[in-house]
């Protein structure tokens, strides 16, 4: 149903009654393809997908956190800890991260800027940090 003051026409049964002093109307086949803000003329009918037609639409897979560490590639879980360490009279922030489909003992203290995605990482880090403090 759509109201309209341009648009006349009776009023379906359903609507008499208590929305009878509304202008509601039915749309008839006629006035189904009027929009009130896009001419009809302007639109095009949509009839295939095709990533020929489209090469700029293909798929991306979001490549996973995968970093290379004593030859084996291995995936970031989650960063553990943090620490500061002092390389080259410079301090140096350092993140223990843990891996997917790895025991504790293979986890790696790893600089931000070697973690993979380090930013969504440290973010949950830094996010789960301020949770446990406000849960003591």
């Amino acid at each position: 149903m759509v109201h309209s003051t341009f648009v006349k026409g009776s009023l379906s049964p359903e609507l008499r009654g208590k929305l009878a002093d509304l202008d509601l109307v039915r749309l008839t086949e006629e006035f189904s393809r009027k929009h009130p803000e896009v001419p009809v003329s302007l639109v095009k009918a949509y009839l295939q997908t095709g990533e020929d037609k489209f090469p700029s639409r293909k798929k991306t897979s979001t490549p996973p956190d995968i970093v290379e560490i004593e030859g084996s590639p291995r995936s970031v879980k989650n960063i553990i800890n943090s620490r500061k360490i002092r390389v080259n009279g410079k301090d140096q922030r350092q993140y223990l991260v843990g891996f997917k489909n790895h025991t504790a003992d293979k986890d790696k203290w790893l600089a931000e800027d070697a973690i993979p995605d380090g930013n969504r990482h440290l973010r949950r880090f830094r996010a789960s940090g301020r949770n446990e403090q406000s849960h003591q």
